[in-house]
């Protein structure tokens, strides 16, 4: 038996399976390229920053905290 510790095995055992594979390299990297394209590109463009137009900590406290009891209070007519 072998006197390495497990996460040192772990790792081994990912780094053989991955240096195998054929497709899986191909598979992996389009994976990768979507992440990159949702989190990156998506976000610049659908999620803007709401806070970025106030300067300090408390006014971006403020327009949350103002914005949560807004949203939560129901809306009486």
């Amino acid at each position: 038996m072998s006197k390495t510790s497990i996460p040192v095995r772990i790792l081994r055992f990912y780094a053989e399976g991955f240096r195998s594979m054929t497709i899986g390299k191909t598979l992996w990297m389009i994976i990768l390229i979507k992440l990159f394209v949702m989190f990156a590109i998506l976000k610049a463009f659908f999620l803007p920053s709401f806070l970025g137009k106030f300067g300090s900590p408390s006014d971006k406290q403020e327009y949350v905290a103002g914005e949560l009891v807004d949203r939560a209070a129901p809306a009486e007519e």
